[in-house]
C-alpha cells in the first residue's frame, strides 16, 4: 500500500513563492519505481495536470507559462517530490494533489490523471491579489 502526504500549502500574496512537498511511503515498490505528478483542483472544476516527473528526472508541464513559474523535482533519497511555485497568481488558488504512477521505464511520465495509481489528500494553496 502506498501513502502520499502533501504539505507546504497555505496563504500567499500574488508574486510570492511556495514549495509543496509530497512524501511517499510504500512497501511493495520503492519511490524510485514511480513517476510522480502534481495536479490541482478548484471547486466545480475538473482536476487538472500541473507537472510530472519521470523516474529518471524528465519533467513535463501542462503549459509553457507554467514551466516558467513552476518547477517539479524529486529526491529519491528522501522519497519526496516537490513543486516549487514562483510568481504566484490568484488563479493558482486550488487544492494541489500529488499522484504516483507505477511505471516500468525510467523515462515514462504522463499528464493523464487516470494513469496515476495513488493520490495524496491534497494541500490548499490560496493566493490573494
Amino acid at each position: 500500500q502506498v501513502q502520499l502526504v502533501e504539505s507546504g500549502g497555505g496563504s500567499a500574496q500574488a508574486g510570492d513563492s511556495l514549495r509543496l512537498s509530497c512524501v511517499f511511503s510504500g512497501r511493495t515498490f520503492s519511490f524510485s519505481a514511480y513517476a510522480m505528478g502534481w495536479f490541482r483542483q478548484t471547486p466545480g472544476k475538473e482536476r487538472e495536470f500541473v507537472a510530472g516527473i519521470s523516474r529518471s528526472g524528465t519533467t513535463i508541464y501542462s503549459k509553457d507559462s507554467m514551466k516558467v513559474r513552476f518547477i517539479i523535482s524529486r529526491d529519491n533519497a528522501k522519497n519526496t517530490v516537490y513543486l516549487q511555485m514562483n510568481s504566484l497568481k490568484p488563479e493558482d488558488t486550488a487544492v494541489y494533489y500529488c499522484g504516483a504512477h507505477l511505471v516500468s521505464t525510467r523515462e515514462a511520465v504522463t499528464s493523464t490523471q487516470s494513469a496515476y495509481n495513488y493520490w495524496g489528500q491534497g494541500t490548499q494553496v490560496t493566493v490573494s491579489s
